[in-house]
């Protein structure tokens, strides 16, 4: 080193990431006192937080996102955490990644896609943690007659056996 010159400066920025519990503990009464769920919670290496939400019953409203969003900034200091947030409601075209997702769709018809490529569009019956229970109509060969009939069924599937199941939306 030379004499008299500064010594070189090291600067070390360490960011620290926002904690997705801490982030449902501190989020959860806001959401749950408009009649709304947490379906998920993600926090990218960014700080990018993404809080996506259901309604018990209806819909999401664009009110309700920027409620939660307004909470969400006056509980989480950005002169302490830089983050984003973005909240929003579960999409129709998305998978159901909680219980009680599958328990509004009770009654309404779902795209199951099964492990192996599968897939079946059917009602939802019932559904718990272990598997879902789906009716649907196939045609079926009957054994005595000549042509494929319509056969009714309600069969219970595993949640090991399914890789997703979404809303079903039909366009007439």
């Amino acid at each position: 080193m030379i004499q008299g010159a500064a010594s070189p400066l090291i600067l070390c920025i360490t960011t620290s990431r926002m904690n997705v519990s801490d982030i449902i503990d501190a989020m959860t009464c806001e959401i749950v006192a408009r009649g709304l769920y947490i379906v998920e919670v993600s926090v990218s290496k960014e700080n990018d937080v993404e809080i996506t939400m259901e309604s018990e019953e209806g819909t999401v409203e664009l009110e309700d996102c920027i409620a939660i969003s307004r909470a969400f900034e006056a509980k989480f200091d950005r002169s302490e955490e830089d983050y984003s947030v973005t909240v929003s409601s579960a999409g129709l075209d998305q998978p159901f990644k909680v219980l009680k997702q599958f328990l509004k769709a009770r009654g309404s018809k779902v795209e199951v896609l099964f492990k192996g490529g599968r897939k079946l569009v059917a009602v939802l019956t019932e559904a718990d943690e272990d598997g879902i229970t789906l009716r649907y109509s196939a045609k079926e060969a009957v054994e005595g007659k000549k042509k494929k009939e319509i056969v009714e069924h309600e069969d219970r599937y595993a949640m090991d056996c399914i890789n997703s199941v979404r809303p079903f939306v039909e366009f007439e």
